[in-house]
C-alpha cells in the first residue's frame, strides 16, 4: 500500500504543481509544446511495453484487442461530450472532466500493474504527461475565464487527490482480481491513453511548438525505452 500511495503521489504532484505555475506565469508556448510532446514520447512507450503488451501475452487479441479499443473509443467520445455539452461557463468542470479522462484510466492501470511489480515507466510517463496539461489548462482559466486562483488551484488540488486515491484504490483491489480482469484493465487503459495522445497531446504539441516538437516526441520515447 505504501508504494501504491508512493506512486500515486508521484502521478498527482505534476497537477498541482502545473496548476499553481500555470495560475501565475504564463510560460512560452513552446516550452508547453516542447513538454508536451515529451510527455507524449513517454506515453507511447509506456502503451506499447508496460500496458498492451502484457496485457497481450496473458489474455490474447481476443481480449486485449477489444479493450484497447473501448478504451479509445471511451474517451474519444466522453472527450467529443465534453467540448460539445459544456459551455464557456462550464470551462472549470470540462478541465476537471478532461483530465479524468485522461487520468482514471492510466492511474488505474498503474496501480492494478503493482501487484506485478510496479511500473516506474508507467509512473514517468503519466507525470511528464500532466504537467504541462496542468499547466495550459489553468493559464487558460486565468487568462480566458477571469478563474480566482484560490478556487482553481483547490479544483486542480482536488482533481490530483482523487487521481492519486484512484491509484491506491486499483492496488487495493488488484489482490482481488484475476490475471485476465488486469489485462482488460491494462488494454482499457493503453486505448485510453492512445486516444489522449491522438486527440489531445499531439495536436496541440504541433500546433504550438511546430515541426520540430517530434524530435522531443523521440526523446521521452528514448527515455521511456531506457527506463524499461
Amino acid at each position: 500500500m505504501l508504494t501504491a500511495i508512493i506512486y500515486g503521489l508521484a502521478t498527482a504532484v505534476p497537477i498541482a504543481i502545473g496548476a499553481a505555475v500555470g495560475l501565475r506565469w504564463d510560460l512560452p508556448a513552446r516550452l508547453l509544446a516542447t513538454l508536451m510532446a515529451f510527455g507524449a514520447g513517454t506515453m507511447i512507450a509506456a502503451v506499447s511495453s508496460e500496458l498492451f503488451q502484457p496485457a497481450f501475452a496473458q489474455a490474447g487479441i481476443g481480449l486485449a484487442g477489444p479493450a484497447l479499443f473501448l478504451g479509445t473509443a471511451v474517451y474519444v467520445l466522453a472527450d467529443h461530450l465534453v467540448e460539445t455539452r459544456l459551455s464557456s461557463s462550464a470551462i472549470g468542470p470540462a478541465l476537471m472532466l478532461g483530465v479524468f479522462l485522461d487520468g482514471v484510466p492510466e492511474n488505474t492501470a498503474l496501480g492494478v500493474s503493482l501487484s506485478a511489480g510496479g511500473s516506474i515507466v508507467l509512473v514517468v510517463a503519466i507525470a511528464v504527461g500532466n504537467a504541462p496539461e496542468a499547466v495550459s489548462g489553468a493559464s487558460l482559466m486565468r487568462r480566458e475565464h477571469d478563474a480566482s486562483i484560490r478556487s482553481a488551484l483547490i479544483l486542480w488540488m482536488t482533481t490530483a487527490a482523487i487521481l492519486a486515491g484512484v491509484t491506491v484504490g486499483g492496488s487495493a483491489v488488484s489482490g482481488f482480481t484475476s490475471p485476465t480482469a488486469t489485462s482488460v484493465v491494462q488494454a482499457f487503459a493503453g486505448g485510453a491513453t492512445l486516444g489522449v495522445l491522438a486527440n489531445g497531446l499531439m495536436p496541440e504539441a504541433y500546433r504550438e511548438g511546430g515541426w520540430w516538437v517530434g524530435l522531443a516526441t523521440a526523446g521521452g520515447f528514448l527515455l521511456a525505452f531506457v527506463l524499461a
